[in-house]
């Protein structure tokens, strides 16, 4: 006699799911419970939570002999995520739940007293069910607000396996428990700080402006004290919302990265690290379960990274990658998972070790201590084809009181920065309709020659520079998409000589 259950469940590799069949196989052999299909050890453990959970919630596992197959087999299965799953085509096997089928998904971690605990990663967990055609997806209670952001999709909350089972058709009366509920995450907002506080840096608001606009990496060079925080910070304040498409899938960034509740918004998403961040901080890994790092948590929003020749070289070299095709690929033993990483990289530096190159002593500034070497070493840890990838380098010089004085009109708030910004998006979006790009800053270069040609004539200075080789390929095309954004800032129909003049001072500020 042998009776086979069938239920579903999601594996997680990064932020994209797959569908996993859990199929659960009765005998009539010496009792035992064995689960197949590439289990790491803490699912390899689901054994002893599912039999403990299963008694203690009124609906005990049969002793017979238990064989749970996780397939396809050959993905790797990490996490206490399948226990849901697995006990419940357990049970549909015995006849308990006789309305769990395969259509079905369940995600949650069982208690040893039956009650269903939260995990994270749910969203993209939904995401994976809804693209695969279930009917419906079982969270734990503690994840339904998290689940339900998830559009297209039924979704049910439950608070322990008994309560699961008499959803699938058990016939036991029903008992109420208190739910687990998730732990508090303290997830530190992004700054609301007013553009219009900045006075006297125009040239610097005008990046910000054209960073905002285009989606441009921006490095902000100057002594301590000129404002290049201030100017970062206003940065998030001036981005558009989010729309549907790019908020599905922040939230499944920060769901994976355990935010629970918290993981959904509109609003571009802020990451400020330390300087003594490692590269897995940076870039995303860990032993066990790969985690998206600070690059991915920041995606379609902005990556700050102050004092940056303060960070190991090594650690600013991994951002190479990311930086130019936006997404990021973490490989360990165990297999490689993709994060998507298309962030706005702000990168703020001193000009030395003590800040004051390129002050005047002789007028009663501060004198550099800094020796040529020193300095070169400094700025040194900023590579060459790091520096290539950043579209916007401009010198931030400290605030004076003639500069105060000499400040043509007041700067701009956020609300009409933010408006203009918007206004620029919409232009670049009506223009690449149907390309799949939405900003400037994503195009290739095989558009910027041919459908997104400039005014004719307007490259004579880019490919005077190119022949020289004083700009690279990568530069020129850089170069032409900020020529873009400043046109789209101008409600221009292309960049003229005047664009791709003032794109090239931006990018050569230095």
């Amino acid at each position: 006699m042998s009776d086979i259950g069938r239920s579903a469940a999601v594996a997680l590799l990064g932020v994209r799911g797959r569908m996993v069949e859990v199929e659960a196989h009765l005998t009539s052999q010496l009792p035992g419970f064995s689960i197949i299909g590439l289990p790491d050890t803490s699912l390899g453990e689901a054994r002893e939570r599912v039999r403990s959970a299963a008694a203690n919630a009124g609906c005990p596992l049969p002793t017979r002999r238990i064989t749970v197959n996780l397939t396809p087999a050959a993905i790797p299965k990490r996490g206490s995520g399948f226990d849901l799953a697995i006990a419940m085509a357990v049970l549909a096997a015995a006849g308990t739940a006789p309305e769990c089928t395969g259509r079905v998904v369940y995600v949650g971690e069982l208690g040893l007293d039956g009650r269903v605990r939260p995990i994270p990663g749910v969203i993209p967990m939904v995401v994976a069910a809804r693209d695969a055609g279930a009917d419906r997806v079982v969270v734990p209670v503690a994840n339904l607000d998290e689940a339900r952001v998830v559009p297209g999709v039924q979704v049910n909350g439950i608070d322990s396996l008994r309560n699961a089972a008499i959803d699938a058709g058990a016939l036991l009366p029903a008992v109420d428990v208190e739910p687990v509920r998730s732990p508090p995450v303290d997830v530190p907002d992004a700054p609301s700080a007013e553009l219009g506080d900045v006075v006297g840096n125009e040239i610097g608001v005008r990046a910000l402006l054209t960073a905002a606009a285009g989606g441009h990496h921006v490095l902000l060079l100057g002594p301590p004290g000129a404002g290049k925080t201030m100017l970062a910070e206003r940065l998030p304040g001036i981005l558009p919302d989010l729309d549907a498409e790019a908020a599905l899938e922040v939230a499944a960034v920060r769901s994976v990265a355990g935010l629970g509740a918290r993981s959904w918004t509109t609003r571009p998403p802020w990451e400020a690290p330390h300087h003594s961040a490692s590269a897995i901080a940076l870039i995303g890994g860990g032993s066990g379960t790969i985690r998206p790092g600070a690059v991915s948590r920041a995606t379609r929003g902005v990556l700050f990274l102050d004092e940056a020749p303060e960070f190991p070289r090594a650690v600013l070299d991994a951002l190479r990658q990311p930086l130019e095709s936006g997404r990021i690929t973490v490989h360990r033993a165990a297999g490689a998972a993709e994060f998507p990483a298309r962030s706005q990289v702000v990168l703020a530096a001193n000009p030395c070790p003590c800040g004051h190159a390129g002050s005047r002593p002789e007028i009663g500034g501060p004198a550099c201590e800094c020796s040529p070497a020193t300095v070169r070493r400094y700025l040194g840890r900023m590579s060459g084809p790091l520096l290539d990838r950043i579209d916007i380098r401009v010198h931030v010089p400290r605030v004076t009181a003639a500069v105060l004085r000499s400040a043509v009109g007041p700067t701009p708030t956020s609300a009409e920065a933010r408006g203009v910004v918007g206004a620029a998006r919409s232009r670049m979006a009506l223009r690449l309709a149907g390309s799949g790009w939405t900003r400037n800053a994503e195009v290739p270069g095989a558009w910027l020659r041919g459908p997104g040609r400039a005014e004719p004539g307007a490259t004579a200075v880019l490919d005077r520079a190119l022949e020289l080789g004083t700009l690279t390929m990568r530069g020129w095309d850089r170069v032409m998409r900020l020529a873009w954004t400043l046109a789209d800032l101008d409600a221009a129909e292309r960049p003229d000589a005047v664009h791709v003049a003032a794109a090239l001072a931006l990018r050569s500020g230095l």
